[in-house]
């Protein structure tokens, strides 16, 4: 065979053209930003000092919001909530006193009010809304509210819109509050970057809406992803309204004083009952004495109206100026695939209702 000869310079660009020769190595791309490093912490805050008002005709009727962003995977995320009451302290009737005949301040909300913090999805306008966390107002008192949503935050992604719900209702006369009753809400978001506690797989909305007599039951569909090991249901309820007339199940004539039974299931099997009820409210009151701007009345924190009776009874599962506490429930064998989560509520009243939010949670 006839070799061919090469040249020196045509044998080098050969050779460095297969990739055979030996030099200096190219330049390495610089590293990508790893972000924030462990224990880093951030803050947000969607809501600041935004107005929760009384009257329909108004923007903010019933509800303040923010926007929020789900981005990443974090050791930790606290949502915290700080209720200001234009009632309280006391000291702030000397700039807003009550009008002529009223015996509250216009902007003032006396009353004990549900206070709902939930999420919605702005791409999915007909998904039931996320709740966070939910408490009750504690009559025209402030509150500071603190809540742990890391798996919310570590098992979703992209922009949400942030909602702080409060049934708030004017009394014109303002014999039982003010006659443009309002409150202020501020949210922040701590962030802790860090490795996650848990593989959060799916978080789930599955309803989040007011649930009256004639429709007490509810068969919710969701879905178990691949590779769950765990799935539970989180489920809030409280018990609201209605002039009722009074048995062995009610304290008062309102559903939010009446023991009521729950049923959960999931898939249409056996079934678990529970009583939502509070006996500890009265561990709330801590008894203060004011005088001042016209006013000379024991009272608690978390109810500067003077009504004892009212922080102190046993409610629906709620109790004036605490957080609501859910109840956890426990799919069986977290099996892969569409699933249903199914409740009843026993004996509603006509004019009752019950605010109900419950979210499946599926981890790896």
């Amino acid at each position: 065979m006839r070799r061919l000869a090469l040249s020196l310079p045509t044998a080098l660009l050969l050779a460095t053209a297969c990739g055979t020769t030996s030099g200096p190595a190219p330049a390495a791309p610089p590293l990508a930003d790893a972000g924030p490093a462990p224990g880093t912490k951030v803050q947000d805050a969607p809501i600041t000092r935004g107005r929760i008002g009384s009257k329909a005709e108004e923007a903010d009727f019933h509800v303040t919001k923010g926007n929020v962003s789900l981005d990443g995977k974090y050791e930790r995320v606290l949502l915290v909530l700080d209720l200001e009451s234009p009632c309280f302290p006391f000291d702030k009737w000397k700039d807003e006193p009550p009008p002529p005949g009223h015996n509250w301040p216009a902007s003032c909300d006396a009353f004990d009010r549900n206070f709902e913090t939930a999420l919605f999805d702005p791409s999915k306008p007909d998904a039931p809304g996320l709740e966070l966390v939910r408490a009750i107002t504690p009559f025209g008192g402030p509150m500071h509210v603190e809540e742990d949503v890391t798996d919310i935050w570590n098992g979703l992604d992209g922009p949400r819109e942030l909602r702080v719900r409060i049934t708030t209702y004017s009394d014109g006369a303002g014999k039982v509050s003010g006659s443009n009753g309002s409150w202020f809400v501020t949210a922040r978001i701590e962030r802790t970057y860090g490795p996650a506690p848990r593989e959060v797989l799916a978080v789930t909305p599955l309803v989040y809406e007011s649930v009256k007599a004639a429709a007490p039951s509810r068969s919710l569909p969701f879905d178990v992803p691949e590779g769950s090991s765990e799935t539970k249901v989180r489920y809030r309820v409280t018990g609201h309204g209605g002039q009722i007339e009074q048995g062995a199940e009610c304290r008062q004539p309102a559903d939010e004083f009446c023991k009521r039974e729950h049923t959960i299931a999931f898939d249409g099997g056996p079934k678990t009952a529970l009583t939502p009820w509070r006996n500890d409210c009265r561990t709330l009151c801590t008894v203060k004495h004011y005088t001042g701007n016209g006013l000379d009345l024991d009272y608690c924190a978390e109810n500067p109206c003077g009504a004892q009776a009212s922080v102190r009874a046993s409610r629906a599962n709620w109790c004036p100026g605490s957080v609501t506490p859910p109840t956890e429930h426990l799919l069986e064998g977290s099996t892969k695939g569409r699933h249903t989560f199914d409740f009843s509520i026993a004996k509603i009243a006509p004019e009752g209702s019950w605010s109900v939010s419950a979210t499946a949670f599926s981890y790896r």
